[in-house]
């Protein structure tokens, strides 16, 4: 299918912007590739190191020197239901490297914290800065140089994008990512949703509230529901670092421990001991990350990705904007409909058809480079497939479905949910946000009401406890982003307003914080830059003001004559008080150092996006 010309646009501009950034990351790529096999230029006490701990098989083949060595990157720990499941891959990954004739070793861990756990808590604003720690985890353990390739064991919101930043820093190596799949359905998401909804209106017990939450979050797996977590899953598989269909397998089936091991054998072919040699820095080009913009619109992905995204293609050189985000977005279609964005979860997507009828759907459609490299090979078409064991319990790949199974909440390209993707730009005098409009009901795209402002979740949460949320209002709450206190999600703010919003009233939401996947059916203007704390325009706004959100033109204005806007003063809030507890005071240089939401409220902010003064733009091999 010939390529839609909104895609070649986007994808060549992005290009032409990252030309002297992707340069230079492709000739370092390069240059760490010619050394070949780093182990074996290191020094005999080195490599004793290396292998000291292993057993006698695993050493004699590392000291030959003559197999690849797979390092494995593990988010483990067994407090947290999507990274249980991980407790037992390393057995399974080192089983087959040494079938296949390789090694794998754990090369070190790296922290996942769960924002389930930390919502409206003190943790939560160590959450978006520890994707950054996670990508420095990585590239500590792969700093050994010992490794032909690594595997990447992670899965939930942060985990994913700072193990892709880790890998990219180490580009010459091959990254498998291995998803541990979501858990077996529980409590029914409506019946959740409106538990959370009367708590909040004090129409329900505590224990009534924790009973559901218990019977929602069940067992080993990733949450049901369509965050953050199963978007970067999605994420993973469109753009190839998956292996074709494995995205949504739950753990601790037969069929999820034969994709660890297939993943296994794949990982040490495309390594440059194997036969078909695939560096991540040069397999995520900007096609690549074209593709992951095109899946997180179609599916109505978590918002968190607006941010991720961009911080990702910077660890690859590649410059994206959020101008690309809302240009795609005006060419793709909404295919999914999957909880907060319908009643459906990840799992009854999966069994309808799931990432094989989407990635079919839209690369027919010519909405996807299906020309990519992959760790599984060429071209996206094997992505269309799915996995399934024979009788003698081998995987094996067969045709996905040609039609949905279930059209209430997958639809093909011709029947679409909506015309566009289920993310928008907006802009104003209040500076620039994101909307997510994939959950939000038509007759709600345009808000105009008046300001009701807030310095915290918890100040909202005691003005709607007092009743006094009970009108028409754009609530603001402000001093949300990443250099005021990490940017923490607010979803303790999602419950009373829609709680508010059930009772008739016009009601949205303006922050400079996140609400990430979970964005429910309130029309809300989130990641607000420039933020309060650095002198934004959200912190001129006063209580009355009248505020227009239009998610259908992407406006984002405080309807304040224009002289008396440019005269007001900026609010203060007083913020040492997340600056310290709970070990944020050893994040005082991330709030210092962090980018803007727009360019991937990173500290990482100039690596990847500006060429080193002392460097030259080389020239560039991408034969590795």
């Amino acid at each position: 299918m010939k390529l839609h010309t909104r895609i070649r646009e986007v994808t060549e501009r992005i290009a032409l912007r990252s030309r002297a950034t992707r340069a230079f990351y492709l000739a370092a790529v390069s240059t760490a590739a010619a050394e070949g096999t780093r182990r074996g230029n290191l020094g005999c006490a080195n490599q004793a190191h290396g292998f000291a701990a292993c057993g006698p098989g695993d050493k004699a083949t590392l000291r030959q020197g003559k197999a690849a060595n797979l390092g494995i990157i593990t988010a483990y720990n067994d407090m947290l239901s999507a990274h249980q499941p991980y407790e037992r891959f390393p057995d399974l990954i080192r089983a087959a490297a040494r079938e296949a004739g390789g090694v794998a070793q754990v090369a070190g861990g790296v922290p996942a914290m769960c924002d389930g756990i930390t919502q409206g808590e003190k943790g939560m604003e160590l959450s978006l800065f520890s994707r950054d720690v996670i990508a420095l985890s990585t590239v500590v353990a792969l700093s050994h140089q010992t490794f032909d390739g690594a595997i990447f064991l992670g899965i939930c919101d942060k985990i994913v994008p700072g193990l892709v930043m880790g890998a990219l820093a180490f580009g010459h190596l091959p990254a498998m990512f291995i998803p541990s799949g979501p858990m077996t359905s529980g409590y029914s998401n409506d019946d959740r949703k409106l538990l959370r909804q009367q708590y909040a209106e004090g129409r329900v017990s505590r224990e009534e509230l924790l009973d559901a939450e218990s019977k929602s979050y069940h067992e080993p797996g990733t949450c049901t529901f369509y965050g953050t977590a199963n978007t970067n899953q999605m994420m993973m598989e469109i753009m190839g670092l998956h292996l074709p269909g494995s995205s949504f397998v739950n753990p601790n089936t037969p069929l999820r421990d034969a994709l660890t091991r297939e993943a296994t054998r794949r990982a040490l072919e495309i390594t440059s001991l194997g036969s078909n040699y695939t560096p991540v820095g040069v397999m995520l080009d900007e096609r690549a990350f074209v593709n992951g913009l095109v899946g997180l619109l179609a599916t109505g992905g978590s918002t968190n990705h607006t941010m991720h995204m961009v911080a990702m293609a910077a660890a690859a050189g590649i410059r994206l904007e959020w101008n690309d985000f809302a240009d795609l977005a005006e060419i793709i279609p909404t295919l999914v409909r999957v909880y907060p964005n319908g009643k459906a979860d990840v799992n009854h997507f999966h069994a309808a058809g799931g990432m094989g009828f989407v990635m079919r759907e839209l690369l027919h459609a010519g909405l996807l480079h299906g020309d990519v490299r992959t760790v599984w090979g060429t071209g996206l078409e094997d992505y269309t497939k799915e996995p399934m064991l024979n009788a003698d319990g081998e995987i094996v790949w067969r045709p996905g479905a040609l039609v949905s199974g279930d059209e209430t909440l997958l639809r093909g390209v011709s029947n679409p949910f909506e015309t566009h993707g289920g993310l928008r730009v907006a802009d104003g005098n209040l500076g620039r946000s994101i909307v997510k409009t994939s959950a939000i009901a038509l007759d709600r795209y345009v808000i105009e009401a008046p300001a009701l402002v807030f310095h915290s979740q918890d100040e909202m949460l005691g003005a709607f406890l007092a009743g006094e949320l009970y009108r028409d209002a754009v609530v603001i709450v402000r001093f949300q982003g990443p250099k005021a206190n990490g940017m923490p999600e607010l979803h303790k703010l999602l419950p009373p307003l829609q709680a508010v919003q059930k009772h008739g009233y016009k009601v949205a939401l303006v922050t400079d914080g996140r609400l990430s996947g979970a964005s429910g059916d309130v029309l809300s203007a989130i990641h607000v830059t420039p933020e309060a704390a650095a002198g934004g325009a959200i912190g001129k706004i006063c209580d009355g003001d009248i505020i227009r959100i239009d998610a259908t033109t992407g406006e984002l204005n405080a309807l304040v004559e224009a002289s008396e806007w440019d005269a007001r003063s900026q609010a203060i809030a007083d913020l040492s008080e997340s600056h310290y507890g709970v070990g944020r005071e050893l994040f005082a240089s991330f709030r210092r150092e962090v980018s803007t939401a727009d360019h991937g409220a990173s500290i990482f902010a100039g690596a990847g996006t500006t060429v080193p003064e002392y460097a030259e733009t080389p020239m560039v091999t991408t034969n590795v």
